[in-house]
């Protein structure tokens, strides 16, 4: 009888375990997916090529060390964190929509935060800066750098945190007849 019960502890917590791993697969399904582009991105072409001197006429200084050096603005202060009104977020080099802003949540991390980008709107790169690897996002039609991708996004929706400069984007509203 001892024996019974010890195979059905046994039992229940090896139920509990394969649970546990398929949820954990489930999360990760989003990003894999993201994982698994970032290896097919070495022959991308982009749509929109300039030299780096038509960039810096076209560009602010503060832009162009973003999209086009891959930097990264302070924390807090683009003014994109207050966007809450319908519309979408497009590269500020191109014009090309990135982000629409139903998949804008608040975050803690200092940038505007996305769930989930406009399909086929940017690449994956791996970037190995800063003693690290990340995934860098660029924009896919002109390629300007655009902030990284990390899984720890919200759970409920698809798991998968789009950090994005605010400078490295422009707003634009949707107007009321186009929600129509």
């Amino acid at each position: 009888m001892e024996s019974l019960r010890i195979w059905g502890i046994f039992g229940v917590f090896c139920l509990l375990l394969a649970s546990c791993q398929l949820k954990a697969q489930k999360e990760s399904t989003a990003f894999d997916e993201i994982l698994n582009q970032v290896d097919r991105q070495d022959s991308h072409k982009f749509a929109v090529n300039k030299s780096e001197e038509q960039w810096r006429k076209q560009l602010s200084p503060a832009q162009y060390q973003i999209l086009r050096d891959a930097g990264t603005e302070p924390r807090f202060s683009s003014p994109l964190l207050a966007v809450n009104a319908a519309g979408q977020m497009v590269c500020a080099a191109c014009g090309n929509p990135l982000f629409d802003t139903k998949h804008k949540f608040k975050s803690t991390c200092g940038w505007p935060t996305f769930d989930q980008a406009i399909d086929g709107a940017v690449v994956y790169e791996e970037d190995h800066t800063y003693y690290q690897t990340r995934i860098e996002v660029r924009c896919a039609k002109c390629g300007s750098h655009l902030g990284h991708v990390f899984n720890d996004g919200p759970k409920e929706t698809t798991g998968i945190r789009y950090c994005i400069d605010g400078m490295a984007m422009k707003f634009v509203e949707e107007k009321e007849n186009d929600r129509q």
